[in-house]
């Protein structure tokens, strides 16, 4: 079994449905949440869009690989109405499931990039992270998630909307 964590975002439809929802597909289809932050709202970033995105981190066991997993959250993704266009850049969507940890594996592929390599800028990554990982250690940096927001020039708004 491999120990993942999951950055979870959404600024479309019904948020807290699609988390619910979400997080039921993803124990059904990818593994067992261990642990669960709670919910952030968060504001858009890099990009401009009047909706404000729900956030949270997942810690789930899975017995798939990098690359199955990606295949399986993009299939997830698309259930909820994702679109991708990777020609515009970020967007407003629905629901975005992103890797943030496999293990402590370093992986760089054409697809896919392990640790996710802007975790490390971004609150709405860090603060639901370090609620339920203070000391993990990310493997490049050798930051922990805790280190890593203290470090973060981020200054987003950052409001827990439920645990």
């Amino acid at each position: 079994m491999h120990n993942v964590f999951l950055g979870i975002g959404g600024n479309t439809g019904n948020k807290q449905k699609n988390f619910e929802d979400v997080y039921a597909v993803i124990e059904k289809e990818l593994g067992k949440i261990v642990e669960a932050s709670s919910v952030y709202e968060t504001p858009p970033w890099g990009f401009q869009s009047d909706d404000v995105f729900w956030n949270s981190v997942i810690e789930i066991e899975s017995s798939f690989s990098p690359e199955e997993l990606l295949q399986k959250i993009h299939s997830i993704e698309n259930q909820f109405g994702r679109t991708r266009n990777m020609r515009e850049g970020y967007s407003s969507r629905p629901i975005d499931i992103d890797i943030l940890y496999f293990d402590d594996l370093y992986l760089e592929t054409e697809e896919l990039i392990i640790p996710h390599r802007r975790m490390h800028l971004r609150r709405f990554v860090l603060v639901p992270l370090n609620e339920i990982a203070p000391a993990l250690k990310h493997p490049l940096l050798r930051l922990t998630s805790f280190e890593m927001l203290e470090n973060c020039k981020d200054q987003s708004v950052i409001k827990k909307v439920s645990d």
